[in-house]
């Protein structure tokens, strides 16, 4: 497939970003902008009929030891047992808890976290606590849901993993009780 570059003329279509997925549909001869996802500069014609459904997403700008800190203090700062997303948000770091047993996620008034960004979509992704833990399940988003930096389309989370949805990253904590189960064994084998 042919390559562009930010700054070509490309015509009408739809061109994918190489580096993050991001689907950019144009309507006539016009120059291709930066991806508003990742900031990328180089595009492939997107198809219907492409064999690539999988892709990991290569960030430009990994975010640095500082945020990485703040966000691993405030999971260390958690004393609530429970199910968690942890992130940073506009220099700050916040901590949503995750109600009952579902959670939408998108730019929608209706999800319980709502991100007001371009790159989410209305109706993004769904956390749903299942008998084995909680999953993931991207709700046929356009720039879909990465876990640990690949996409995915329905994943079991662990805690500490990585979920990126748009330019949000989010650390999952789960403090369940059943996360404290290690140290009630080390009890009844002495």
């Amino acid at each position: 497939m042919e390559s562009l570059t930010t700054g070509t003329i490309a015509g009408t279509g739809s061109f994918r970003c190489e580096i993050c997925g991001y689907v950019i549909t144009m309507t006539s001869g016009d120059v291709l902008p930066a991806c508003p996802g990742c900031e990328g500069a180089s595009f492939t014609r997107a198809s219907l009929f492409s064999t690539s459904t999988r892709f990991t997403r290569v960030e430009p700008d990994e975010p640095g030891t500082d945020s990485l800190a703040l966000i691993e203090a405030a999971r260390e700062a958690l004393e609530e047992p429970g199910r968690y997303l942890v992130f940073q948000d506009s220099g700050k770091v916040r901590t949503v808890p995750m109600p009952g047993t579902s959670m939408r996620i998108g730019r929608s008034l209706s999800a319980e976290l709502r991100f007001e960004d371009p790159t989410v979509s209305r109706r993004h992704a769904v956390l749903l606590v299942e008998d084995d833990g909680v999953r993931l399940l991207d709700d046929r988003s356009l720039n879909g849901v990465f876990v640990n930096g690949v996409r995915v389309v329905s994943q079991t989370l662990t805690d500490g993993d990585e979920v990126v949805i748009g330019r949000y990253r989010l650390r999952f904590v789960d403090r369940t009780v059943t996360a404290a189960s290690p140290a009630a064994g080390s009890l009844q084998g002495e």
